[in-house]
């Protein structure tokens, strides 16, 4: 019998789920629009523009996932070491998707060639569909089990990950990234780029919608319709077709904003439908890894939530302030001209205008 988790593992356990709420709201328009450059940009000028929507803050929103890890390694280190060795391939392909397509965003404008710049172009649409398609399909095995005995070792291999369940999770979680891409997009530029990613938005955030509904009812009738869980999962859905309905009235402030809730809400869900376990064991029930059993000590927790405390605050005010810097609309005026550092020595050399 498990005994019940104290009132410091339980913060740790909400402020773990908020965590990784931070990171899908912020890095998943990142993904969005990593996806949709390719697509969406006519020119080198739009692409400019679509890319640095997300050039100033892409980097500092991977923060959140990185904190998030070591709040599950410092706060529940049972979790992190079981979830992250089962995982393992898994994980690797991910931090290979994430490293891609940074790189891309650093490369892209270094060469000043056609060819150059498709192929990280490529790699940039690749590189975060394939880390917003792999984050779903990690959650949903979190959520469904994995085979782990007495000694809380995972035995499960890629393929074993891929089943039916976590395809549509990961589905899901690449669709509802792109509509928040393209709805992030058309608040960040003008132009035809900006009618453009409308128009994703507008079909996009249905399809969305019907995803995570479908996601979400296969999770309450795997686990119960308890009301903890059923909450955040109506309000994952509303918030999606909140989110339709104001892009359709080309409403798109409150249209993202109504998307950015409904991604928090479906990651509140993935976390009660999870509660009192953190890792469940499809073997049995009694090896299943809980919030009780794969926590810090009481001592751990206490100097981590006063750390938490202090520097918490700290970092959302100066990112706030990073959004509220770069917060301007980009038109094709901000980045018409040079386009990369060799053209903008030799720019200045011939004294050629625009």
């Amino acid at each position: 019998m498990h005994s019940d988790p104290g009132f410091l593992q339980i913060i740790w356990f909400v402020l773990v789920g908020v965590l990784w709420a931070g990171f899908f709201i912020l890095e998943g328009f990142d993904f969005g629009v990593g996806i949709l450059v390719k697509a969406l940009a006519r020119d080198q000028v739009e692409k400019r523009m679509a890319i640095h929507t997300i050039g100033p803050v892409w980097d500092g929103n991977e923060v959140w996932l990185i904190v998030a890890g070591g709040a599950m390694f410092a706060a529940f280190p049972l979790w992190y070491a079981s979830a992250f060795s089962g995982f393992y391939l898994a994980f690797f392909l991910l931090l290979a998707a994430l490293i891609v397509r940074g790189v891309s965003f650093e490369f892209w404008g270094k060469v000043d060639s056609e060819r150059w710049r498709s192929v990280w172009e490529w790699a940039m649409a690749i590189g975060s569909g394939a880390a917003a398609f792999l984050f779903g399909v990690a959650w949903a095995n979190l959520i469904h089990g994995v085979p782990m005995g007495a000694a809380h070792v995972v035995h499960l291999s890629l393929l074993g990950m891929l089943h039916p369940y976590a395809l549509l999770g990961g589905v899901t979680t690449l669709v509802l990234f792109l509509a928040h891409g393209a709805s992030f997009l058309s608040l960040r530029v003008d132009g035809d780029l900006r009618k453009r990613a409308g128009a994703v938005d507008r079909l996009a955030t249905p399809l969305a919608a019907l995803l995570t509904t479908g996601f979400l009812v296969w999770t309450l009738s795997a686990h119960g319709w308890a009301v903890q869980v059923l909450i955040p999962a109506l309000l994952a859905c509303g918030g999606l077709v909140a989110a339709t309905a104001l892009n359709r009235a080309e409403r798109q402030a409150a249209g993202f904003g109504a998307s950015a809730l409904a991604i928090g809400m479906l990651t509140a869900t993935f976390m009660t439908s999870l509660y009192p376990d953190v890792l469940p064991s499809t073997t049995r029930a009694a090896y299943s890894l809980t919030v009780a059993n794969a926590s810090s000590n009481h001592y751990a927790l206490v100097v981590m939530s006063i750390v938490a405390v202090i520097f918490v605050p700290v970092v959302l005010a100066y990112q706030g302030w990073t959004y509220w810097v770069f917060r301007h609309r980009l038109g094709r005026d901000d980045y018409e001209g040079p386009l990369t550092p060799v053209a903008v020595i030799e720019h200045m050399t011939t004294g050629h205008g625009h």
